[in-house]
């Protein structure tokens, strides 16, 4: 059965690539994987899954090159840079994007990356963290040709449970970041809520229950406040440094449209005072540590 399956390669094996390339293998893909740091490659090898040395050599017996990495300039080294994907991808293959990029960069890049191999992009961050990553149960935002989309979806259905087609190369990442400001803003409201509960004798542990089914209940809430409250901030999850960085690329991307976004851009600055306090590399739950009253 595998034989009939696309051969897909696979760079960035990180807290989402990880599981996303766990299922590719449960579900019986032909898979060669990438990373900067081989050894985080290790427990795909064992499953099954081929080591490449470089980006350029993911292309060789890949139908379709799957990415889940930092931001815009690691795409762009492992893309571009030397022994990247242009060099050795070709026509008729696919570039599917996971990662969280700069919309006017991902359209740069898109156009750049079928001049120099004839690639075709798909740019299709998810949102679902590592939770929606293990459990296949991602949403997934996909721009790109309809005709691509349709090749790589089910690819894209063994990872998530929501797959949707925005329009052109690029409108995946601007509904990515509508996604991440309103995430990024939420948990730094239920952040000041928990510490408000706290600081005036209300047992914050009950919020989330209080509120469940209400107009203010949401997943951020049944997920971030519990932790908040228990200050219960590992396993880590996904990284503070992961949405200042989605913020700070949609509010630049906002700039370019002439768009307005103040309550995303003090979004920005609250998380840029949160990560130079130490806690970039922590979770989200953290953002309470903003709030507490530490006398």
């Amino acid at each position: 059965m595998s034989t009939a399956l696309p051969s897909l390669g696979f760079a960035g094996i990180g807290l989402m690539g990880l599981p996303m390339c766990r299922r590719l293998l449960a579900a019986g893909y032909p898979l060669t994987v990438w990373n900067r740091s081989p050894d985080k490659c290790a427990a795909l090898v064992a499953a099954g899954a081929r080591l490449a040395n470089s980006p350029a050599e993911l292309c060789q017996d890949s139908d379709m090159v799957l990415l889940c990495l930092a931001d815009t300039a690691v795409v762009r080294e492992v893309v571009f840079g030397e022994q990247g994907i242009a060099q050795g991808g070709r026509s008729g293959q696919l570039l599917i994007d996971f990662s969280s990029l700069e919309p006017t960069a991902t359209r740069e890049m898109a156009a750049e990356l079928a001049v120099l191999s004839g690639m075709a992009w798909l740019d299709a961050p998810v949102s679902g963290g590592t939770p929606g990553a293990e459990a296949g149960t991602l949403a997934i935002m996909v721009g790109g040709e309809v005709a691509d989309l349709e090749r790589a979806r089910p690819v894209l259905q063994v990872l998530g449970q929501r797959v949707t087609h925005m329009g052109a190369v690029g409108a995946g990442q601007v509904t990515k970041a509508c996604n991440q400001m309103i995430v990024a803003c939420n948990a730094l409201v239920i952040a000041e809520v928990v510490a408000l509960a706290e600081q005036s004798g209300v047992d914050a542990t009950l919020i989330a229950e209080a509120l469940a089914g209400g107009f203010a209940d949401s997943k951020p809430l049944q997920i971030l406040a519990p932790q908040m409250a228990e200050s219960r901030f590992e396993p880590i999850k996904w990284h503070v440094r992961t949405l200042l960085k989605d913020l700070d690329g949609a509010v630049k991307f906002s700039r370019e449209q002439g768009s307005a976004t103040p309550l995303s851009g003090l979004a920005a600055q609250l998380m840029r005072l949160h990560g130079s306090q130490g806690y970039l590399q922590k979770d989200p739950a953290t953002l309470v540590e903003l709030y507490r009253n530490k006398g």
